[in-house]
This record gives structure tokens, sequence and C-alpha cells, in this order.
């Protein structure tokens, strides 16, 4: 399933470094001595975006430069740019126009999330990640990094958390739900990128240990629902670490809020035409749907 990115405001490579780049500042570097950044957690993936930025790049080359870090083998790790790097390969590029940057650990981690939350569209486990790991650097740092107009004492009394939000407009409360997030089971982390549950239901599933959410990831692949209500209704159990997936289903189940039902489901034309071809009549695509979903029935009683 294709997964829509939410969109966020883009800032400038000067933005980031905090200074003008003129162009004698960057410099080319062979592709194959630049390395991703450890643990990156933005996706760099083969959409039309990138055949886009693909194409873009042949006819005019690289406009914004990548910034990177020199390492201790003669080699440079990439900072920002991984998308920019990833597209120059494979438009044939052997060089391509970097900022050399030298940064501590913390330092780059700080930059690399910082620099990333400004892409155009971001997905909400890159979101979670990036926040937790810019979280950890900060804690590490304990001193100020590159706030502006901020005392040094006014500084210190931020948390991490508020740190973390600061760049990318996001508060202390939104930032620690996110990084929650990262708590997810990979399967419920994909679903909450995918918008097949919300990040509120994900954060609510995020609170219980690994083993109790591949329940609930069991009995949402059988059920294919999912409520707050239900997650409430588990978490007020007392002896939660010795629940089986049977008495999990049978709480599940008890604790499912009644929906209202007009007995009736509407499929407008507009939506069935992307299913059928030309020429099927309103009776045959109610017979193939109505034997699709014996079908369905009977593979869920299996």
């Amino acid at each position: 399933m294709a997964v829509k990115r939410e969109k966020i405001h883009f800032e400038t490579v000067e933005e980031l470094l905090g200074a003008p780049v003129e162009k004698d500042m960057t410099t080319e570097i062979k592709i194959d001595q630049i390395f991703p950044f450890e643990n990156h957690p933005f996706k760099v993936i083969d959409d039309d975006k990138m055949q886009d930025l693909i194409q873009s790049i042949k006819d005019n080359g690289i406009i914004v430069p990548v910034l990177v870090r020199p390492d201790d083998e003669g080699t440079y790790e990439m900072i920002s740019g991984h998308r920019r790097m990833h597209a120059a390969r494979i438009a044939g590029l052997v060089t391509i126009p970097a900022i050399i940057k030298p940064m501590t650990n913390d330092e780059a981690t700080i930059a690399m999330v910082d620099a990333n939350m400004q892409r155009e569209e971001i997905l909400p486990s890159e979101r979670a990640f990036s926040l937790k790991m810019k979280m950890d650097a900060l804690r590490r740092q304990g001193s100020r990094t590159d706030l502006k107009n901020t005392s040094d004492t006014e500084y210190r009394r931020l948390n991490s958390a508020e740190k973390a939000g600061e760049n990318c407009g996001l508060k202390e409360a939104q930032v620690r739900k996110y990084v929650r997030l990262t708590n997810l089971i990979p399967e419920f982390m994909d679903y909450v990128d995918q918008k097949r549950i919300t990040i509120r239901l994900g954060y609510e599933i995020s609170g219980f240990d690994r083993n109790i959410q591949k329940y609930f990831y069991e009995y949402y692949k059988q059920n294919g629902i999912l409520y707050k209500e239900q997650m409430l209704a588990i978490k007020e159990q007392d002896n939660l670490e010795n629940l089986t997936q049977y008495t999990i289903n049978q709480l599940m189940s008890a604790a499912c809020p009644e929906v209202k039902d007009s007995g009736k489901v509407s499929l407008s034309r507009k939506t069935l035409d992307g299913f059928f071809p030309k020429g099927f009549s309103a009776d045959k695509r109610r017979d193939i749907i109505l034997e699709l979903l014996e079908k369905w029935k009977n593979s869920r009683e299996g």
C-alpha cells in the first residue's frame, strides 16, 4: 500500500547552518566516499517524486549541496542529502557538491534530524524515531546547541522534549506522544504510517508490552477493528502478563462499542469503476461483490 507522507515546511541549508552558503564553501566529493548516517530513520523511496528528482538532476545538476561530516576513515558521513545522493547515483553522477562540517556525534544527530524534519513530507514513524534520536542527543549534551534569542539559563530550564520540538513546531506533549510510538511493534507502526490506525490509537497501543501488542495485532487481523475502549478494558486487567490470545479476544469483543448501523451501505459508481471493466452491468457487479464477500467470510472462519 502506498503511504502518503505528512507535508511540512522546508528550510534551506543556510538556515540549517545558521549562515549563508557561499559557492567556495562547497566541495565536489565522490559519491562512493559518502556513507549514510548510522541508524538513519528516514526512508529513501524510489517513488514518482524520486524519479522527478533524478530527472531534475540530469537536467540541472545538484542545486542544493549536501551536508556531510568527515569520519575517522578519511571518508564522510551524510548529514543532510540522502535522497539527493541516491538520485545522483542513479542519474550517473560520480561526484556531488557538499558542505563539509566537523561535528560531534550528538551535534551530527541533531543536525541530521533538523535537516530531514524539514523535508516536504514525512511519515509518523520517521518523525517518531528521529525525535527520539534528537531527545537522546540533547540529554547527553545537557547544554545549549544553537537556539537563538534565549539565554543559557532559560534554555537549561527547557527539557529535552521541548528542545526536540522547537525546530519543527511541536509542543512537548506532541513530541512525547510521537516518541512513545517507537515502542510499537513494526506491524502496528506500519499501520500508523499507512493510516490504517490513527496516531492516537497507536499511542494507546504503544503503552502495552510487545507480547500484548502482538495479541492486539492478531485480533485486528481477524476482525479489522480496534477501538480505544478496548485498550482501556485491557488496561484495567490486573494480570496483564498472564493474559492469553484467547482471553484478549474475549475481553476485546466484550468491550467493542456498538456501532450505529443504518442498515445500508452505499458505493458510488465512480468508486466501483476503478475495480470493474467497462460494460459490467450493476447486477454483474453485485454478483461479483457478493462472491468475494463469501470468500472473505470463509477465510476468516477458516
